[in-house]
């Protein structure tokens, strides 16, 4: 019975590897007692924007194996990590950058840290805005000081289920920064390098306005997954994206997509749309997949002061839902990555002992 269970199984394609389950490893457990099929499916990141698809396809299989009556279905998951790793114990470095300032690239990456979290995955959030840190203020940690273990390294604060590192954590409130490069690239090294991350599945890295030093330091010192861009829609953000995806063509980083942040605003009283800044505009930036059109909410604006990312203060906003479609799309991007990345890490032939 377990054996046509698994060749049920072995039908079942995961809709964005296009590989079936079975042959891509993610059937942990597949048991059959007295006509109930219990399966567990390892998924390869928790934030699975297809998780339902999946879990319906599996049901539909299994059920029609003779003999089995009901199918109950587990998830589990696994990030899996890319053919180079990015730094010991952390699988993903994920860029998140706008080239100018303005369009809530901050906003943006702490949500997707948060929403990454809440689905389970383990996450670390880097402000790499040295002259103008921000995420100690969004996720309402602005008072806490970072700490050194006893190798001397640093220890990431944690909040809202993550852990993260901002020099507003590090220098007085208030007090600029008047730094050179060299001083920005150790800075830097030093968030990256000589820090307890620990085990991360994602490490975000919230990248300074423009495509300077910060940028630079961060594409020469770490294996870096991928960037993700996020522009408003009208052209003078644009011009700005353009650049820092063209920063990012010439450091060999691939861009996994682009968010398009303050794309409507729909008016509470009426429930009239109106397209602010234009709408669309994202499109205008190439072929990179859009991973998400995110409103312009009060409520984002009003969660951010209070230190609480929209996607857990108010989970039911339209905001929060586009955020967390942006982190689940963006999840299953880096999935599909990885998989290929191993797969064709393989040899054409195995030896056979």
């Amino acid at each position: 019975m377990r054996d046509a269970v698994m060749s049920a199984l072995s039908t079942v394609n995961d809709p964005e590897l296009h590989r079936d389950l079975v042959s891509l490893g993610m059937i942990e457990r597949a048991e059959v007692e007295g006509g109930h099929a219990r399966i567990k499916v390892n998924l390869t990141t928790p934030a699975c924007p297809l998780k339902g698809q999946i879990e319906r396809e599996v049901r539909e299989a299994v059920l029609n194996v003779p003999g089995v009556d009901a199918v109950s279905v587990e998830f589990g998951a696994t990030v899996r990590p890319a053919a180079q790793p990015a730094l010991p114990g952390v699988k993903h470095v994920i860029l998140v950058g706008s080239g100018k300032g303005g369009v809530g690239k901050s906003s943006v990456a702490v949500n997707l840290a948060a929403s990454l979290a809440a689905d389970g995955a383990q996450v670390g959030l880097l402000d790499a805005d040295v002259y103008g840190p921000s995420v100690a203020h969004m996720v309402g940690q602005s008072a806490a000081k970072i700490t050194a273990n006893a190798e001397r390294k640093m220890l990431p604060l944690e909040a809202h289920g993550f852990r993260f590192l901002s020099m507003a954590n590090l220098s007085p409130a208030g007090q600029a920064l008047v730094w050179r490069g060299p001083m920005l690239h150790s800075a830097i090294q030093q968030f990256l390098k000589d820090a307890a991350w620990g085990q991360l599945d994602y490490l975000v890295v919230d990248l300074p306005p423009g495509t300077g030093d910060v940028q630079l330091s961060l594409t020469q010192n770490v294996q870096v997954t991928g960037a993700v861009i996020v522009t408003t829609p009208q052209d003078v953000a644009l011009i700005d994206a353009a650049r820092a995806i063209d920063m990012f063509r010439k450091a060999s980083v691939p861009v996994l997509g682009v968010v398009e942040n303050m794309s409507y605003f729909v008016a509470p009283d009426t429930g009239h749309t109106y397209d602010i800044f234009g709408r669309g505009g994202s499109r205008k930036l190439g072929d990179y997949p859009l991973l998400g059109e995110v409103p312009l909410e009060t409520g984002v604006r009003e969660d951010a002061d209070q230190g609480r990312p929209a996607v857990l203060a108010h989970p039911d906003s339209a905001a929060a839902v586009a955020l967390r479609g942006v982190a689940r799309t963006l999840a299953g991007q880096i999935s599909v990555r990885a998989v290929h990345q191993n797969l064709a890490s393989l040899p054409d032939q195995l030896t056979v002992v």
